[in-house]
């Protein structure tokens, strides 16, 4: 179970694992820890030294994250296995420190062993063996779309994976079976939809496995990485957590440089919520431009309608904040936990930094959002909703093709989750293209 810092230390410092991390666990903060090397040497994941003891199926982690450097402690962490003496997800990453040196990351100064996607891929399918064959999605071209033949187009990708404490501990989705969410699989099929698509920029929410999975993983692959945890994340709730969940953010490094990055929490009704965003600058090597990419997860459940309102709205201003005068355009993914009919919806719909969500180009007059982007059912009855949002600036950018969403027929009778898709949320794929004269729509 997640623990404070203070009692996490004194716990493990028994177990004479030297560690070195921040004084804050549960904030965004500054964390570096270095490990006791075991009998199998370590490959170097960026900011992260990893060992999996394939004997014991436990894995020991030491992660960077964001935030300010705040003075370090001495301390120990052990955190979730990358799975069972059958998980080879790491093979990949073959090198070890007694190899020849990693290569260095300029821009960042950490070491980090990159990883071929092809062959995690593999690795991914291959321990998948068991599983229903997933469901095949393509992707759907809006009419009238002209992409820009100039450049590539820019792939993001937006999803709430579902955090495995909330998952296996409090959702309830009844005709999951519980076998179907263990984490020794489940991480493949989410790592497995992320390979498949390979987008340039990452949007999750609910992310409770951020320094021991993805932040390694894909820094190896080429992508820089920052992660927000809720304040008070209902995570920490769950005997046997894995930390708080948050909102996470990546991006492709040989395609983008890091410009600037605000860690947003949200506002509601002038209170601090327990939701949060990150905003990051951007600047495109290919062409130059500048754009902003912003993560959100908004308040779940019906009743709370004007409260996520509250809180687009402080998204809003704190967008228009970040972009006033300048003229840099957005692309926001997001779980807004609103349909749209609400209110939440409406105002990013008419606010002034003229905003579309790309999924509308899926339907007939390209105006109506999808049937559903969640599926589930739970005790209280079955949920199907449409929540999920990509959002862009339109005079700046062109949508070139969306994922489509699977059919009823092929999500099945028991819904989401399933042993053959990890989340109770669908991914949202969008290519998107810049406009030539995007001063000449606004």
């Amino acid at each position: 179970m997640y623990q404070s810092p203070v009692r996490l230390c004194s716990t493990l410092l028994q177990r004479d694992i030297p560690v070195l991390c921040s004084s804050s666990l549960g904030s965004p903060v500054r964390r570096a820890a270095v490990f006791k090397k075991l009998s199998t040497p370590a490959p170097l994941f960026g900011h992260t030294v990893c060992t999996d003891n394939l004997t014991t199926g436990k894995t020991v982690i030491a992660a960077t994250a964001i935030g300010p450097p705040l003075p370090v402690s001495v301390c120990s962490r052990t955190v979730c296995s990358m799975g069972n003496s059958t998980s080879r997800l790491y093979s990949a990453l073959a090198q070890t420190l007694s190899s020849s040196p990693a290569p260095q990351q300029e821009e960042y100064g950490e070491h980090v062993v990159p990883i071929n996607p092809d062959d995690l891929l593999k690795e991914c399918k291959a321990a998948l063996l068991n599983r229903p064959a997933r469901v095949q999605r393509a992707f759907a071209f809006p009419r009238n779309n002209r992409p820009n033949t100039h450049h590539r187009p820019i792939r993001v990708m937006q999803w709430n994976i579902l955090a495995q404490a909330l998952g296996e501990g409090t959702d309830n989705f009844v005709h999951c079976p519980l076998d179907a969410l263990n984490w020794a699989e489940r991480k493949y099929l989410i790592l497995e939809e992320i390979l498949l698509h390979r987008p340039d920029i990452l949007c999750l929410q609910e992310v409770d496995h951020y320094f021991d999975t993805f932040q390694p993983i894909l820094n190896s692959m080429g992508y820089h990485s920052s992660f927000l945890p809720k304040p008070w994340s209902p995570c920490l709730d769950v005997e046997h957590n894995n930390g708080p969940d948050g909102c996470a953010l990546f991006f492709n490094r040989d395609r983008f440089e890091l410009v600037d990055s605000v860690n947003i929490r949200l506002v509601a009704m002038m209170l601090k919520t327990n939701q949060v965003a990150i905003a990051q600058t951007l600047r495109c090597k290919e062409t130059g431009r500048l754009f902003c990419v912003a993560v959100t997860h908004l308040k779940a459940r019906s009743g709370w309608e004007r409260f996520r309102s509250s809180q687009g709205s402080d998204l809003l201003q704190n967008l228009q904040s970040i972009t006033e005068g300048t003229g840099i355009p957005l692309l926001i993914g997001g779980d807004f936990n609103a349909e749209p009919t609400e209110d939440v919806y409406r105002d990013f719909v008419t606010s002034s930094l003229n905003l579309n969500s790309a999924y509308k180009l899926l339907s007939e007059d390209g105006q109506s959002e999808p049937p559903y982007t969640t599926w589930k059912i739970r005790p209280s009855g079955e949920s199907c909703h449409t929540l999920d949002y990509i959002w862009y600036s339109q005079h700046a950018f062109s949508v070139d093709s969306v994922l489509d969403f699977p059919t009823e027929e092929q999500i099945g009778p028991n819904r989401l989750p399933s042993y053959n898709y990890p989340s109770d949320h669908l991914s949202l794929v969008c290519d998107f293209s810049f406009n030539d004269e995007p001063d000449r729509l606004l």
